[in-house]
Parts: C-alpha cells; structure tokens; sequence
C-alpha cells in the first residue's frame, strides 16, 4: 500500500497552477490525502479516475484549513474530526477504517505568529492523543499530515533562530514527544533516514526560502508500533512543486 500525503494549501490554486493531476498521477498512490484544501463542496472538479472513492472535511470558515482523502481501497467506514475537541469545525481531521488499521489524515493547527494560538494548541494535542488511544485500543493506526512542528533541531534548517516560532516552541515540539511515547508510534521517516540533515517538507515563500532549502520537516506519517514489521518505504518528494509544501510519502505492506 502506497500513501501520499500532501498539504495543498489551496486545492484550487494548486490545481491551478497545474502541479496537482500531474503529481497525482506519478506518484500512483493506493491512498492520497490532502490537507488545506480551502475549499466547500461544490467548489472544485477534480480530474480523479474512478476507481478513488473521495472523502471530504470542510471547515465551517470559508477558504480556511479543510482536509480531503481520496481512496482505492474501499474503507469500512468513515469518521470526521474528533468528538471532544471544542473547536472541530474547522475540517481538520478525516479517519478511515480499514481491515488490519485505521488511517487517520490530518491537519493541525498552526499556533500563529506571536503564539496567539498555542494555549488552543495545547488543548487540541491532549485531545488528539486521547482520540489515537481510543482507537488503538481497536487497531493500530497510520497518522499522516501536516502536524506544524519540527520535532527535532535535525527537523529544520536554523533552528538556533526558531526556538520561539510558531511550529519549533518547546510547548510543540514536548507534545509531539509525548505523542509517540505515549501514543506507542514511530516516525516512519526518522526511524529510516536517523541521520539525514537537509530534507523537508515545507519552505516559507519568503527570502527564496526553498532555493536556498531553508526549510522544515513538518509533514509526517506516524504508525502504530505494532506496523514496524510492515513498514517499507518513506519518502519526501522534494522535488515537487504546487504548494509551499510538498508531498510526503509511505509504503505499507498491509491493506
């Protein structure tokens, strides 16, 4: 099973620009989940063949977050946001029940610049783990998205200078520790490359920021450890453009 996840931001821009059907098209997912779509139903007509089922998360606001999962596998049932999170309006979780696993896509929120929004983040992290938990007390579970946080100084190019950014606070980064401590996942990419410095998932468009690869590893899947024995392959397609993000990938060998 090849997954691809990949915060759009802006699922008609993206489009637009013309990246998004190629993209979908070489990387040939069996499951292909966006986030920030930015859009409401009715807003958007996809090129998608149809042997994808789709699945869709708007935000209450328009033109804000919003999250979408496009399947081949037909899953067992579909679920929207999180029942105990006071501010589940915003599109930001869609969960998908397979046979052996549930995956879950998801887009957390950005605490903002000055940390306007950390207090809420804080909430949204707690409520978050208690969710996973539940669920693996089922079956074990695939996380991906974008979780806005570098967990570790390898993470982003300059973390000297973003220790009290938005995305690298040490708030974020402890809960993103407790998340796979205590929700029993592993960083499928990090378990895999340990070591490797200057790959990332996501480039301010300022200060050419990209070109000069000035950028941060934000962008995750995150598996129960019980899948460790199936995991084969993650990887971060730096190489493709559409978003200030780009896509992150994972193979599984399980349906």
């Amino acid at each position: 099973m090849r997954f691809i996840s990949w915060n759009v931001n802006g699922l008609r821009a993206c489009v637009g620009k013309g990246d998004f059907g190629e993209a979908f098209q070489l990387l040939d997912a069996d499951v292909f989940c966006l986030q920030e779509t930015k859009l409401q139903a009715g807003q958007i007509e996809l090129d998608i063949p149809e042997a994808y089922a789709q699945f869709w998360n708007y935000a209450e606001k328009k033109g804000y977050s919003g999250t979408a999962v496009f399947t081949r596998i037909k899953p067992l049932s579909v679920t929207l946001g999180m029942d105990d999170y006071k501010e589940d309006r915003e599109g930001r979780i869609i969960c998908l029940e397979f046979e052996s696993y549930y995956l879950i896509t998801v887009y957390t929120p950005n605490s903002k610049q000055e940390l306007l929004r950390l207090d809420d983040r804080m909430d949204w992290e707690d409520a978050f783990l208690r969710y996973i938990n539940d669920l693996q007390k089922k079956k074990p579970v695939v996380i991906c998205g974008d979780m806005n946080v570098a967990h570790q100084e390898i993470d982003l190019k300059n973390p000297a200078t973003n220790h009290r950014n938005a995305g690298f606070t040490d708030e974020e980064r402890e809960k993103m520790t407790v998340l796979l401590r205590d929700g029993h996942l592993i960083d499928s990419f990090r378990f895999l490359n340990p070591d490797l410095t200057g790959v990332y998932s996501w480039w301010s468009y300022r200060a050419n920021a990209r070109k000069n690869n000035a950028g941060w590893r934000i962008d995750y899947f995150l598996i129960s450890e019980s899948l460790k024995p199936y995991l084969k392959d993650a990887k971060i397609h730096t190489d493709i453009f559409g978003s200030d993000h780009c896509p992150v990938e994972f193979v599984l060998d399980v349906r």
